[in-house]
């Protein structure tokens, strides 16, 4: 029996990393909303690996954080171990990954969504999602749970991430289920079909837990963190500071583990087609790596802690699908292992998702009005890609209900957008994965200023505070005026400072140098520069460190912004709504199908669909020229 229980703005279906900015973003935007989760608790679970950030993970977060959304705050909170990845490298790739308390971020993001106004979080599962047809188009107007509750809305965000009629596999064990134990969501599937989205069948893994007191550390490679940077701008680094530094360890499989695998793997699901789902190809299982790269003698795992005070240790990169027996056999193989016990087995897990083409850049649903969808339902892989798509759509589908524009990021304006632009265009066959080499604008889109890209946006749309927003114009007179200064100031001939750079492989100077041009020189640092710098001012790392990389790299930033400025403008010819692009002339086949599916916004979005070649671009940008004339003279054409 069904029965109206309440109503909303906004629905959130999901309270995974996704639901979680989704809802919170909502909720601060003035919209009445409800999250609702299979489990209250569940919510912003890590049922993978409990870290947040990593190589382009780590510039979603800052993102996210500079639009408004939580997960940088929260993560800060929790930080076991911070590193900075590829710092041999330049600062485009430079990507900010920590070791969280898997537990304890979870307690935090469920307490911050108890105690925000406008948001109710509610323990249930929705089973369907209503529409109701209004001028032929068919609007989202109420959700209804398994025990048949009828909520009223006027949006939702689906955020259903490994759930929707989810299976996990072990061996020859499978059960319908969802991550860690929780029921899998089995009733929505079928709703979201007979609405007309295209379901998927991907795949992710997990590697087991292991018991920390049956591991012999003495042997494995120790492995501590870096200096300790926030993610957020909110957090007062003297609090990360006090946070508890943990270790992690590297370990590594060997000949005999790969003897192992090679001998059960006719009991693999993966190779007895007991698994159907499509996996993710840049995170592998362990048996994958063993039978894909059969000439490599080991492959690098890493131990890392849960939680603070937990003994349950995560083994990255030993994600596995292996019958439990084998998985043991396997695991205590290793050196190091070799009386370790597992408190989780590691586990794959087949789940419901869509075909991301279906969507626009705002992350609503093509052919519905007040439809969103986020993270794993769309597709991809990560809580960093869950996280930065549930803010997306949250503050869409809010604004929607306001009358205003929706909030669409561009591929030079943010990580964010070149995530959302590749689902939306180029679709994904497997769980996409963020990269730093995704972007073709990386030097511009660093994570040291993010805020500078994003955080007008965030306050434009209420969520980022005022008082939040001009400690951000400060920061960023502050970089300006170190700029400024450095290009200005210039260093005449001296001992101290040729003795410095002599002693660092560097030709000394015989005239003065500009100090812009002396940091440009390999090996020279800014502090390196302090005993000759004498009217340099006290200011925070990360204002130095953006100010420096803007000059060192201020030539390849000028070619790259220049590139930006040529893409915006072919992301300014917009298509008009009422296009047939069957009927151009001169675009092949092929292209003309793929442009009806998936109906790109401008020519940019078109350029970027495989099977759209560069001479169709051309025939539409003589279309769009033609068609603007006869348009300026009463006339159409096609």
């Amino acid at each position: 029996m069904e029965f109206y229980i309440g109503s909303c703005d906004i629905a959130v279906i999901g309270a995974g990393h996704a639901g979680v900015e989704a809802a919170l973003a909502a909720a601060r935007m003035g919209m009445s909303t409800v999250l609702f989760t299979i489990s209250n608790d569940a919510v912003a679970n890590m049922p993978c690996n409990p870290s947040i950030g990593g190589t382009g993970k780590g510039q979603l977060v800052y993102e996210i954080d500079a639009l408004g959304g939580e997960m940088g705050r929260a993560a800060d909170k929790v930080t076991l171990q911070d590193r900075m990845l590829n710092l041999s490298k330049g600062p485009a790739v430079h990507s900010k990954r920590v070791q969280a308390d898997r537990r304890m971020y979870q307690n935090i993001m469920k307490l911050t969504i108890e105690h925000t106004d406008n948001l109710r979080l509610v323990q249930a599962e929705i089973v369907d999602i209503r529409t109701e047809d209004v001028g032929g188009v068919p609007h989202v107007c109420a959700v209804v749970t398994s025990l048949g509750q009828i909520w009223k809305c006027r949006a939702a965000v689906v955020c259903t991430g490994t759930y929707l009629d989810s299976r996990v596999i072990i061996g020859e064990y499978t059960k319908s289920s969802g991550p860690d134990g929780m029921h899998a969501a089995v009733g929505l599937t079928e709703s979201l079909r007979k609405l007309g989205l295209e379901i998927r069948r991907f795949k992710t893994g997990t590697p087991p837990r292991i018991d920390a007191r049956t591991v012999d550390y003495s042997v494995l490679e120790r492995q501590d963190g870096d200096e300790v940077t926030p993610y957020s701008a909110d957090t007062d680094i003297r609090d990360l500071d006090a946070r508890p530094k943990l270790p992690c360890y590297v370990a590594y499989t060997n000949e005999t583990t790969h003897e192992i695998i090679r001998k059960n793997i006719s009991r693999s699901p993966l190779y007895s087609g007991v698994i159907e789902g499509i996996g993710p190809r840049y995170c592998p299982s362990i048996e994958d790596k063993v039978v894909r790269f059969p000439d490599k003698t080991r492959h690098q795992l890493f131990l890392e802690p849960m939680g603070e005070g937990s003994n349950e240790m995560y083994l990255q990169g030993f994600s596995s699908s292996m019958p439990a027996d084998v998985q043991m056999e396997m695991l205590r193989s290793m050196r190091g292992f070799e009386n370790a016990v597992t408190m989780r087995s590691a586990y794959a897990i087949e789940y419901d998702c869509i075909d991301p083409l279906t969507l626009d850049a705002s992350l609503k649903v093509k052919a519905l009005s007040g439809l969103y969808g986020a993270g794993q339902f769309n597709g991809t892989s990560g809580y960093e890609e869950a996280a930065a798509q549930g803010l997306i759509a949250g503050i869409n589908a809010a604004l929607y209900l306001r009358g205003e524009a929706p909030l669409t990021l561009s591929r030079n304006s943010s990580y964010i957008g070149t995530l959302i632009d590749d689902l939306v265009t180029k679709g994904t066959n497997e769980p996409y994965r963020m990269m730093t080499s995704r972007s073709e604008f990386r030097l511009i889109l660093r994570q040291d200023n993010a805020d500078a890209r994003l955080s007008e946006i965030g306050h434009r749309v209420g969520l980022l505070s005022d008082e939040r927003y001009e400690r951000y114009l400060k920061k960023q007179k502050l970089i300006d005026t170190e700029k400024e200064r450095m290009f200005s100031t210039v260093f005449p001939p001296s001992e101290k400072l040729n003795e410095l750079l002599t002693s660092i492989g560097e030709t000394p100077i015989s005239t003065g140098v500009r100090f812009s041009e002396l940091i440009r020189r390999p090996g020279v640092t800014y502090e390196m520069l302090a005993p000759i710098d004498k009217n340099r001012p006290e200011l925070p790392r990360d204002v130095i460190f953006t100010a420096v990389t803007d000059i060192r790299y201020d030539g390849y930033i000028k070619k790259q912004l220049a590139d930006a400025e040529r893409f915006e403008k072919l992301e300014k010819r917009l298509f008009p709504s009422d296009i047939d692009f069957m009927k151009i002339r001169g675009i092949s086949t092929e292209a003309a199908q793929k442009l009806t599916k998936i109906r790109p916004a401008s020519i940019g979005a078109a350029s970027r669909i495989s099977g759209v070649s560069p001479a169709d671009i051309s025939v539409l940008l003589i279309y769009l020229d033609a068609r603007h004339r006869d348009e300026m003279h009463g006339g159409k054409s096609e």
